[in-house]
């Protein structure tokens, strides 16, 4: 059985760690501020105190950060992946960033003799909990072949899409979608609430067409609630969206809406609503209707 290593034990990086521990791995475990790690060591696993350290002690690293900046952080500090990378060490960066970071990293990881994957996944933090995301896989195939028995117990699907870069590309699309389409349902959930019509009942008509989206239901109902405790934070949310906006423009293909959408969340960033849920971006409707009187 490989010897796992993981990098990146906050919100989603924990409970993917966590469920390796579970399914009986051995894994070493190093995040920036280490008390994200006490939960994981308690369940049986090694805490080092660098990223160098735990390549230096795994066979294959997983890797689970914010953004493209961390994700070359990590990589590249002086006591980063990088340093520790050599034949028989692989990297697998988890991590939503652009095309152009997932290959800067390849390049370096696979110039030192090491495999790299890069393999976002679609999914926020109860999927990852349960073990249910989608791994949206590029680079080394034999690698994503080597990663099945993790990638079984972290997520219930996996696709590999060649070359690096491919898999940046997929998930940055999916990551647009979902950031486009919750702004247009919490604009829809406000409009029908400012036409005196209980906002359940729009969540019944959705989930009874052609609109019935998982996302729509459990948003809906923790924007009812005033939940907004992060599943997936707003912030990274934004990141993804601004990210999808300039692969667009390196495309030179017009993307209106996801455009729109990131202006929204940047006002919603704007307006101290970074570290809540995505679904808190519906306040800035509420903060401009407030604002407008």
């Amino acid at each position: 059985m490989a010897k796992y290593g993981f990098i990146g034990t906050g919100l989603m990086g924990n409970a993917m760690a966590f469920n390796l521990i579970q399914a009986g791995n051995e894994l070493v475990v190093y995040n920036r501020d280490a008390s994200k790690c006490e939960n994981l060591v308690q369940a049986g696993a090694q805490q080092v105190g660098s990223a160098l350290e735990v390549i230096a002690a795994a066979d294959i690293t997983f890797c689970m950060v914010s953004d493209p900046q961390a994700a070359m952080s990590v990589c590249f500090s002086p006591h980063g992946v990088i340093q520790g990378i050599a034949p028989g060490k692989s990297y697998i960066d988890m991590s939503t960033v652009d095309p152009q970071t997932a290959q800067k990293i390849a390049i370096s990881v696979q110039a030192r003799g090491g495999q790299y994957l890069e393999a976002p996944v679609s999914g926020s933090l109860q999927p990852a909990k349960d073990g249910e995301l989608v791994i949206i896989a590029a680079g080394d195939q034999s690698l994503w072949e080597q990663a099945q028995p993790a990638f079984a117990v972290m997520g219930k699907k996996s696709l590999f899409l060649g070359d690096v870069g491919a898999a940046a590309s997929m998930k940055l699309a999916v990551n647009m979608m979902m950031g486009s389409m919750m702004t247009v349902f919490t604009e829809a959930l406000t409009l029908v609430q400012k036409c005196d019509i209980n906002a359940e009942q729009l969540l019944d008509v959705l989930q009874s067409g052609a609109l019935s989206c998982p996302m729509f239901s459990s948003k809906g109902a923790a924007i009812l609630a005033e939940n907004f405790t992060p599943n997936f934070p707003l912030k990274h949310m934004q990141k993804d969206l601004r990210l999808a906006v300039q692969l667009g423009d390196e495309k030179q293909l017009p993307m209106a809406s996801v455009a729109t959408a990131n202006e929204i969340f940047k006002r919603a960033c704007q307006q101290e609503l970074s570290e809540l849920d995505m679904c808190a971006v519906m306040k800035t409707l509420a903060n401009q209707v407030t604002a407008s009187r």
